[in-house]
């Protein structure tokens, strides 16, 4: 097992804990899937990934299609990724996607929970390089045997491939998504679900009490509604 392994362990019973939380997120993924490329899944990737991953969560298909078609309504604002980046206490980098559609206000949020916990908010480029940007896919295993379908997958840029109580999850670098799932896709591989992380190259382990200044700050950013995924160098 390697690096992806532990840190999807580490971090699997963090990711997505609040429901309302999770609904929220990918309403704004498909809000922004549908405006990049149309509201059919059958012509847009990346809607057909958001709804795997919607139906992964138990988002109820009625919610699915609202936002679907809210999406398509002119009014509805666009909202833009942005990443940011900077340190805890105690040199942990942190480094935070958000989705918004009013940055001052995202910004300004952002920068008071560094200030708030001791941290510092900093500039674009000064963390970002110590994570790993990667896709990664969870597969029904089905019959299939992993260690053939990672000699299989390593064509289509795949790194790692292991199986879970989830079923059997394929890593690959950020800009593997899209052979991997189009491969996957003919030869009818069912996705349960799909997406991206950043892993640190390197963590830190701190004591008890150090943590517990990290996660001050993690949790108020996490709480935030533009907030969609935040990533650390903490050891977990």
């Amino acid at each position: 097992m390697g690096r992806a392994f532990e840190f999807r362990k580490a971090r699997k019973l963090k990711r997505w804990s609040a429901m309302s939380k999770a609904f929220t997120r990918i309403g704004k993924d498909i809000v922004m899937a549908v405006k990049e490329g149309g509201p059919d899944p059958d012509s847009n990737s990346r809607l057909r990934a958001v709804i795997q991953n919607a139906k992964s969560v138990n988002m109820p298909k009625d919610n699915i299609e609202r936002a679907i078609k809210r999406a398509t309504d002119k009014s509805q604002g666009d909202y833009k990724e942005v990443l940011f980046e900077g340190y805890a206490p105690h040199g942990i980098a942190i480094l935070i996607e958000t989705a918004t559609d009013n940055n001052t206000r995202t910004v300004a949020n952002i920068r008071s929970y560094f200030n708030k916990c001791n941290g510092s908010l900093g500039v674009s480029g000064s963390v970002e390089f110590m994570f790993d940007h990667t896709c990664h896919f969870r597969i029904d295993p089905g019959d299939l045997d992993p260690e053939e379908l990672e000699l299989d997958m390593i064509d289509f840029g795949a790194e790692e491939v292991f199986e879970d109580e989830d079923g059997i999850m394929i890593y690959a670098p950020f800009e593997s998504f899209g052979s991997i799932q189009k491969e996957l896709e003919a030869r009818g591989i069912e996705i349960l679900s799909s997406g991206f992380e950043r892993i640190p190259q390197v963590t830190k382990e701190l004591t008890p009490e150090e943590a517990e200044d990290v996660e001050k700050l993690l949790e108020k950013i996490e709480e935030d509604d533009d907030v969609q995924n935040v990533y650390h160098t903490m050891k977990e």
